[in-house]
């Protein structure tokens, strides 16, 4: 199932804002700082990435793969932009481009969690809109199409029968007789 215009951006539009938190958050957790310039370069690359991809459903591992390109692309990004700031923070986690122990599982741990979220939220996107695809073309289906059944007419009328023997059930006849020889 391919999207229209509309629910590419839309869905580009969260996965990009969901990276940029992701990265953001991560960095500012580790004690780095990060300006409104570098943040919207972020949110630009990140939606420039995944638009081209999102023009159908992705797996948990293209989620994951995009995802995780795009971390290392936004870290690497912060960490040029807070290494070019004329105040360095004392608590942050690594110092150049190069991430310590802790920060990279903090990383690994944060992306893969979110992958599977966002995997997850896609096949829930897609599964409800082949439900309404399929709902809205029974509704919508042309009432030409649909012809009740009529039943042939007859030149005489059926025998009529009492409503107590319709659904009797007639067993005649002795019982069956179990040989055990």
């Amino acid at each position: 199932m391919s999207a229209s215009v509309p629910f590419r951006l839309l869905r580009t539009s969260v996965f990009a804002v969901v990276c940029l938190a992701l990265g953001l958050g991560a960095h500012l957790f580790g004690g780095g700082t990060v300006s409104a310039d570098v943040l919207a370069g972020g949110l630009v690359a990140a939606f420039a990435v995944a638009y081209p991809l999102s023009g159908r459903e992705r797996s948990f591992g293209a989620v994951l793969s995009l995802l995780g390109g795009l971390q290392v692309a936004m870290h690497v990004g912060f960490s040029l932009a807070h290494a070019a700031a004329p105040v360095e923070a004392p608590a942050h986690g690594h110092s150049g481009l190069v991430p310590g122990l802790g920060m990279l599982v903090a990383h690994l741990w944060a992306t893969g969690l979110t992958a599977l979220w966002l995997a997850r939220g896609e096949a829930l996107f897609w599964a409800v809109l082949r439900r309404l695809a399929v709902r809205l073309l029974a509704v919508f289906r042309p009432v030409a199409a649909w012809t009740p059944f009529l039943p042939a007419r007859t030149a005489e009328p059926p025998a009529l029968r009492s409503a107590v023997l319709r659904h009797v059930v007639s067993r005649r006849g002795p019982p069956v007789l179990v040989d055990f020889g």
